[in-house]
């Protein structure tokens, strides 16, 4: 299926019948892009584990990534999983919402959604046309972001379109995402206690004012080595990348705009800046991610971004700050950090 050969059809969100249609697909193990709150999903029926893999060649996808599972309701969690007291914590404050928890599967969630391991990732969108998909479907649907792996997530349907048309069996076309950045992963360590696997909508500060002690996985700031396994989407691999070499700038606004200006007439070089650098603004290669005080703009800019500059050819090298870390920042720094391929220059 990895091939350039299937007739993708392309329809809008809005076509009660073409969500009808989707859900008839996704029930008989066809792959169906669609779209969430956080990014585009490539979706497929969890429970059909040889479909399943058909999502992994579709996206060049190393199979030891596990997938997340999608629901529609937190209540149908239970048929797929062990749930506790701390899920249904999470569920009642955040659910349907940005946040995917790491549970102890069931038999009926076979290995190849989980990447052989025996826990699952799981989440109940918000997105409107998702909970309709996947309640008009009646299983549960396995889907990553639906992009070329390694390369930044899609956030509106022309994104889904450059990177999955012939290659899946379905679009969606739900306009552009209103978060753009994918959910929050945590594990359940116990007693109110969560380990942060992946940043995201939900911030840490938002658990720690929900009750629960938030500890992070080595994987949110730092490369997981070769030989370890990843316990979650998006944790091991480069992610997130345009074509040309992401470095990340550590420093402030005055430092970064001390070292780009030497850049600043070189057609090669893509300077990403605030809106508040206003020297670097005006440059000829500058593109704007947002407010420095604004991160839910910059989140949601993030990934279009990324992927703009494989629309320019003369562009080798790319220049963008390093994320404050509080907030969603944390979630956009876990980003850039895996786009650079953790390329950082401290100035």
């Amino acid at each position: 299926m990895c091939e350039k050969h299937i007739d993708t059809k392309i329809v809008r969100a809005d076509d009660t019948d073409a969500i009808k249609e989707a859900a008839e697909l996704i029930k008989k193990g066809a792959l169906v892009a669609f779209p969430t709150e956080t990014v585009y999903g490539l979706g497929v029926n969890a429970l059909l584990g040889d479909r399943v893999r058909e999502v992994y060649k579709a996206k060049g996808r190393p199979s030891d990534n596990p997938l997340i599972i999608h629901l529609s309701d937190p209540e149908d969690a239970e048929r797929y999983c062990y749930v506790n007291d701390d899920f249904r914590r999470i569920a009642e404050r955040f659910m349907p919402g940005p946040i995917t928890v790491v549970l102890k599967k069931k038999d009926i969630i076979p290995f190849q959604v989980t990447g052989g391991l025996d826990t699952v990732a799981l989440r109940i969108p918000e997105n409107r046309i998702a909970r309709m998909l996947i309640s008009l479907s009646g299983v549960p649907i396995a889907a990553p972001s639906a992009n070329l792996s390694g390369r930044p997530s899609t956030t509106s349907a022309d994104h889904v379109i450059s990177d999955m048309f012939g290659r899946i069996d379905m679009i969606i076309d739900g306009g552009d995402c209103d978060i753009g950045l994918e959910s929050t992963i945590v594990a359940l360590v116990g007693n109110r206690k969560l380990k942060l696997l992946r940043p995201g909508g939900i911030t840490p500060e938002m658990l720690r004012e929900a009750g629960f002690c938030v500890e992070f996985d080595k994987a949110v700031t730092e490369k997981l080595s070769e030989g370890e396994v990843p316990a979650a989407p998006g944790m091991k691999y480069r992610h997130y990348a345009p074509r040309s070499q992401v470095t990340l700038l550590d420093g402030d606004g005055s430092k970064r705009n001390e070292y780009l200006t030497r850049f600043k007439d070189d057609s090669s070089v893509a300077i990403v800046c605030f809106e508040e650098d206003k020297e670097l603004a005006n440059a000829k290669n500058s593109y704007v991610i947002g407010s420095m005080y604004d991160q839910k703009q910059q989140a949601h800019r993030l990934f279009a971004l990324l992927r703009s500059f494989d629309d320019i050819s003369d562009i080798k090298q790319i220049y963008a700050p390093l994320p404050d870390k509080s907030g969603i920042g944390l979630a956009i720094f876990n980003r850039m950090l895996k786009a650079s391929g953790y390329t950082v220059i401290t100035l």
